[in-house]
């Protein structure tokens, strides 16, 4: 145990270890299954060869913007007390690591498709194997990656500024280790952004090009390998649901760890591990989740073709959440003491327990309800077919109908969840929440990787006119894949908002102010402008992929007139055109709204202060959540009531089909709901984290010298404070003017 005691701090960079073995083993075998005849292979190859360019043009951009940011950072690092120059190194790993998280998935998807579409040749047990492991490298790869950059460098900044200073775990040290490490998770979510903005611009520029003019115009069908842009739309799949998903869901995991750890810090703890084990559970439980996610992979099998393909997915994730949540209870009752404040707070490591639990509650909730209003058979969906037989407005109606009632039970769930956890452990619960609800992160991504490389496994099927049995199987996948998608956005979104809040607490901490009073005009003005912020960030991003679809939809008309023999299947399209309309428009359009969330906390906070910045903040957050939701879930609903025509839908006793009127109608709504569920709803949870974040690391350059925080823990910071176990808790906390000491009974 005492090996246990001293080590724990090291052992936990071992687990992100252990997830990247796994990950690269699940990845050879992946690689090497059948992967099909020499079409399947050339069609698969255009695909991962334009997700390759995307990536390394889009990368080439945003080394520019990490140099210049790193430069930034290294000078203003030197300008307080309590940050190093030092932030600049954190903040360049943490961006080189969301880059490598987003490319390991979408290297691993762009060579599961096709062989997941080879598998489906043989049976629906084989192709759902092939396509789940496939999603389970990204999981794992971006867990194992997350657990290990912030286990390690945690590990080099505690030893460098507390340990080799001597300095007490719970003073400026500490704090300062914790801003320089915060650069990791800037870094990470800075990626994300432009990786979500940039590859939902991409997609959905070809997805709509390809629909507009290919199954509207032409007739033809959405994978025809007759239509110029299918190729661009399957290759946006991977750069947009696969590598931007990717980054998403890694800046989450470390922004969620990263904010519990500082609120952490103002816990003073009497513990086996030096005081600092409110600091390391956080990163402990990301670990034990990913071991336990690891463990669940091997629940999800499906053997006949009748089989549930979603209650496989089902069973790993509710395994990897009772799992997880078993080891929880165990590292909390064995790390922390039985009594703990924060801020004024009072609270047991049984509470801490609760929170964590209140958090897994609030995701799977979460996903559970975001399934209900976007699956295929469900009410939601079925308004929205049903407003269908009616033409293309009131599908539009129904949609916007169905986005905006499905804030409703999340927003109740969320507050609930908030409200829970801060009863049980305060402002260290909320955060905790959302450690324990991120915690399962690898399974999640596995799931939600899941879909994209079925979807793109029926585009090659499609494409290569293999037989209707195999293009079956591969839609029987998809069309589960589209509601994992769907949930796995939710549970972004949700963990999103209990970040935000957690970093929020923390920046107020550092800040040095004690609240945020709206009946101040300057702070109630910064209220609205946060508010408005998710608006203008979400109409740059619909106009972007507008824009380019325009384009997409201009070359595929062109190429359709001008290359004779397309429709023949006697020439091919020149497919390499589509993929460059849609690069370069990513690329272009991608800067302006990344800059709005990188920008705006800084000019608002030095030039009107830390408490306008809170009131920003307090907006951005608020009207952020709720625009993901309705944007997610409304793209979602729109989509699965398109696909309900290609099964058949019954509408007032009959039933109708693809090319009918009322699924014309429908490819209307999914067209507008395609930038609502893959550009900027999935986008509005790096926003509010992402400005989150770059409040926390200026804090220090900003916080008001004049305020000082009244909790008691911040009041002791730099103070030893000595707890002992008792029926009634009592503190002993030195005075910081007087030598005597004061003690205070609760």
């Amino acid at each position: 145990m005492n090996f246990l005691y001293a080590n724990l701090i090291y052992l936990i960079p071992l687990m992100g270890i252990l997830g990247i073995i796994v990950m690269f083993s699940k990845s050879k075998w992946v690689i090497s299954q059948d992967p099909g005849d020499a079409e399947m292979q050339t069609l698969s190859g255009y695909i991962a060869a334009g997700a390759m360019a995307f990536l390394k043009a889009e990368w080439k951009v945003l080394s520019y913007f990490a140099l210049v940011t790193g430069a930034i950072l290294c000078w203003s690092g030197t300008l307080v007390e309590t940050s190093s120059w030092m932030i600049s190194v954190s903040f360049l790993i943490g961006a080189f690591t969301s880059a490598l998280a987003g490319y390991i998935g979408m290297n691993i998807a762009t060579k599961a498709n096709v062989r997941t579409a080879q598998a489906a040749k043989t049976s629906l047990s084989k192709a759902f194997r092939v396509a789940f492991n496939g999603g389970s490298v990204m999981g794992l790869g971006v867990a194992g990656l997350a657990v290990l950059g912030l286990g390690s460098l945690f590990i080099v900044f505690y030893q460098m500024y507390v340990v080799q200073t001597g300095a007490e775990v719970n003073g400026k040290s500490m704090e300062k280790a914790l801003e320089v490490l915060a650069g990791f998770s800037l870094g990470a979510e800075s990626i994300a952004l432009f990786a979500r903005v940039g590859g939902g611009i991409y997609t959905k520029a070809a997805d709509v090009g390809a629909d507009l003019v290919g199954k509207v115009e032409a007739g033809i069908p959405e994978d025809d390998v007759r239509n110029p842009a299918t190729i661009a739309d399957n290759v946006g799949d991977n750069v947009g649901d696969v590598a931007g998903m990717g980054a998403d869901l890694f800046g989450s995991y470390v922004a969620t760890i990263l904010a519990t750890m500082v609120l952490g810090r103002e816990i003073i703890s009497v513990d086996n591990f030096g005081g600092i084990a409110p600091i390391l559970l956080p990163m402990l439980i990301a670990g034990l989740g990913l071991i336990f996610s690891i463990v669940s992979t091997f629940f999800v099998r499906i053997k006949n073709e009748s089989d549930s393909v979603l209650a496989a997915l089902n069973l790993g994730n509710w395994s990897s959440i009772i799992l997880t949540a078993l080891a929880s209870y165990f590292a909390v009752i064995w790390m922390l003491p039985d009594t703990m404040l924060i801020r004024g707070f009072s609270f047991t490591k049984e509470d801490v327990f609760y929170s964590i639990l209140v958090g897994l509650l609030v995701g799977t909730l979460m996903s559970l309800i975001t399934e209900y209003y976007t699956a295929m058979g469900k009410r939601p969906v079925q308004s929205i077919v049903n407003q269908s037989s009616t033409g293309h407005a009131t599908n539009i109606i129904g949609g916007l109908s169905v986005g905006m009632e499905s804030t409703l039970l999340p927003i109740l769930v969320l507050a609930c969840g908030i409200y829970g956890s801060y009863h049980f452990a305060g402002l260290y619960g909320v955060a905790i929440a959302a450690a324990g609800m991120m915690a399962t992160t690898a399974m999640q991504l596995a799931i939600d990787a899941f879909g994209p490389i079925a979807d793109n496994a029926g585009g090659i099927a499609e494409m290569s006119k293999l037989p209707a049995e195999v293009r079956e199987r591969t839609d029987n996948l998809d069309a589960v894949g589209n509601t994992t998608a769907a949930t796995g956005k939710g549970f972004a979104i949700a963990s999103a908002a209990l970040t935000s809040l957690a970093l929020f607490a923390a920046f107020v901490g550092i800040a040095g102010i004690d609240s945020i009073d709206i009946y101040k005009a300057d702070v109630l003005a910064g209220l609205f402008v946060g508010g408005m912020i998710p608006y203008i960030f979400s109409s740059l991003a619909i106009a972007a992929v507008g824009r380019a679809a325009m384009d997409m939809v201009q070359e595929v008309r062109r190429q359709f007139r001008d290359i004779p023999g397309i429709m023949e299947y006697e020439a091919r399209p020149e497919y390499e055109k589509c993929i460059a309309i849609s690069t370069k428009a990513s690329l272009r359009e991608m800067m302006l709204p990344g800059a709005i969330a990188l920008v705006v906390p800084v000019l608002v906070g030095f030039t009107l202060g830390p408490e306008v910045l809170g009131g920003v903040l307090a907006g951005v957050t608020v009207s952020g959540v709720l625009m993901g939701m309705f944007q997610s879930n409304a793209g979602g609903a729109w989509d699965n009531a398109k696909k309900s025509f290609e099964k058949g839908a019954l509408i007032n006793d009959e039933t109708f089909y693809k090319n009918s009127e009322p699924h014309k109608a429908s490819i209307t709504g999914d067209t507008v709901g395609d930038p609502f569920k893959d550009t900027s709803g999935p986008s509005m949870n790096i926003l509010i984290k992402l400005m989150s974040i770059v409040s926390l690391i200026i804090a220090p350059h900003i916080a008001d010298s004049q305020n000082t925080h009244t909790s008691r823990s911040r009041q002791v910071q730099d103070k030893k404070i000595h707890l002992r176990s008792a029926t009634s808790p009592v503190y002993v906390i030195p005075d910081s003017e007087k030598s005597d000491l004061i003690t205070i009974h609760l």
